[in-house]
């Protein structure tokens, strides 16, 4: 029998991303995403529903992910799902998390308010792969999006 394991998600990010480096050098970077839905119900009133997804990224998607998102930007996670379990150390209790593992991202919206222009505000953190492409001189805003952009 025929499986998929497909999830596309559009939301904001919940907390700016944190990227690692694995012992042999392999980039991931984790963040959170949120995305509301919003309806009303049948006697008129109007509810709205968040969920938390917790989203990894490896490789270069991972370091152009650290490099161009941060808390609050919306962004078009295209993934698959993946289940972590684990026993807790103080209460041995199973453990699991249900969170989606990158192929692609999508970055949308523009550049946030009162981002600093190129070449000024915090550092970029060592990298071990090549640098990710860096924005070109249009008020902070991401690069075009042709072929050659790899993610």
């Amino acid at each position: 029998m025929a499986s998929m394991n497909k999830v596309i998600l559009l939301g904001n990010l919940t907390r700016d991303p944190e990227l690692r480096y694995t012992p042999k050098g392999s980039a991931v970077a984790k963040f959170g995403l949120a995305m509301n839905r919003v309806w009303t119900t049948d006697t008129g009133e109007k509810r709205e529903e968040v969920v938390f997804v917790d989203v990894d990224c490896w490789g270069k998607t991972a370091e152009n992910v650290a490099q161009y998102l941060k808390k609050g930007r919306q962004a078009m996670v295209e993934g698959r799902l993946k289940l972590d379990q684990w026993e807790d150390k103080q209460t041995h209790q199973k453990k699991s998390r249900l969170g989606v593992v990158c192929e692609r991202v999508l970055f949308l919206g523009g550049a946030p308010e009162g981002a600093a222009p190129k070449g000024q505000g915090a550092e970029t953190p060592p990298r071990t792969a090549q640098p990710a492409p860096e924005p070109s001189d249009n008020d902070g805003a991401l690069p075009d999006e042709g072929d050659d952009v790899p993610f």
